[in-house]
C-alpha cells in the first residue's frame, strides 16, 4: 500500500528539483537587469516630461500593470513569431524564427513586465531628491546628465533600492510562470515529477520550501547591499 505521505520521497526528489534552479535564477536575474534599464528610461522620460514618449510611456506602464503576467507571456511568446514572420515577408529578411529559444520569449515578457512596475519606483525615487539640487547642478555649470549620474540618480537609487529589492523577490516567483510556454524551470520539472510519481501534494511542498529558502538568501544579501549603500547616513545619525 502506498503511503499517503511520503518524507523520503521528497528529499530524493530535491536534487533534481535544485539542478533547475540556474534556469530560474538567471531568468529572474537578466529579466531583472534588462527591467532595470527599461525602468531607468521610462522613469527619465516621465521626470523630464518628454512630450512625444511620454504618453506612449504612460500607456505602456498602464497596460503592463493592468494586465496578467500569464496573459503578457503568451502576448510575446505567440505574438512575436507572427511579427517576425510578417516582417520577413515585408523587409524580405531570412530570421529562423522557429529557431529562437524559448528562453528569449521568457526574458523579454518578463523584462517588459518587471520594467513597468520599476519605473514607477524608480520615478518615484527621482521625485523625492529636492528639485532645488538640480537647479543648484545648473548653478555650477552641470549638465543635465552629469546632473542626473552625479547628484539625482544616486540619491534617488538608496531611496529606490529596497522596493527594487522587492520586485526582484516577486520577479523569482513569478518566473514560475515560465513553465506554461514549455520553459524547463524548477516549478515545470516539479509538474513533470508529479506527474510521473502522482504525489503532487509533497512535490509542491520541496518546491515551495526551495522558492522560499532563495528567497530568504537574496532578502538578507539585499540587506547588506541596503545597509553598505546607507553606512554614511548612520555614521551621521550617530
Amino acid at each position: 500500500m502506498n503511503k499517503l505521505f511520503d518524507p523520503g520521497f521528497m528529499i530524493s526528489t530535491v536534487p533534481e528539483i535544485v539542478s533547475y534552479l540556474p534556469v530560474t535564477l538567471g531568468l529572474a536575474v537578466v529579466s531583472s537587469l534588462i527591467g532595470l534599464m527599461i525602468a531607468l528610461g521610462i522613469a527619465l522620460i516621465r521626470y523630464f516630461y518628454i512630450r512625444v514618449l511620454e504618453p506612449i510611456s504612460k500607456i505602456y506602464v498602464s497596460f503592463i500593470r493592468g494586465t496578467p503576467t500569464l496573459v503578457q507571456l503568451f502576448l510575446v511568446y505567440y505574438g512575436t513569431p507572427i511579427l517576425l514572420r510578417a516582417m520577413n515577408e515585408q523587409f524580405q529578411w531570412n530570421l529562423n524564427v522557429d529557431g529562437i529559444p524559448t528562453l528569449i520569449f521568457g526574458v523579454v515578457a518578463f523584462s517588459f513586465n518587471s520594467g513597468a512596475y520599476m519605473s514607477e519606483t524608480i520615478r518615484s525615487a527621482m521625485l523625492s531628491v529636492d528639485s532645488g539640487q538640480l537647479e543648484a547642478c545648473y548653478s555650477v555649470n552641470m549638465t543635465t546628465r552629469q546632473a542626473m549620474v552625479r547628484i539625482i540618480i544616486p540619491q534617488a537609487f538608496k531611496v529606490a533600492l529596497p522596493p527594487l529589492g522587492n520586485s526582484f523577490i516577486s520577479m523569482v516567483k513569478e518566473t514560475s510562470l515560465a513553465f506554461s510556454i514549455s520553459i524547463v524551470d524548477i516549478m515545470a520539472e516539479a509538474k513533470l515529477i508529479g506527474a510521473r510519481s502522482f504525489r503532487f501534494f509533497e512535490i509542491y511542498i520541496v518546491v515551495s520550501l526551495i522558492y522560499w529558502a532563495c528567497c530568504f538568501v537574496i532578502e538578507r544579501i539585499l540587506w547588506i547591499i541596503e545597509r553598505y549603500v546607507r553606512r554614511y547616513e548612520r555614521d551621521v545619525a550617530r
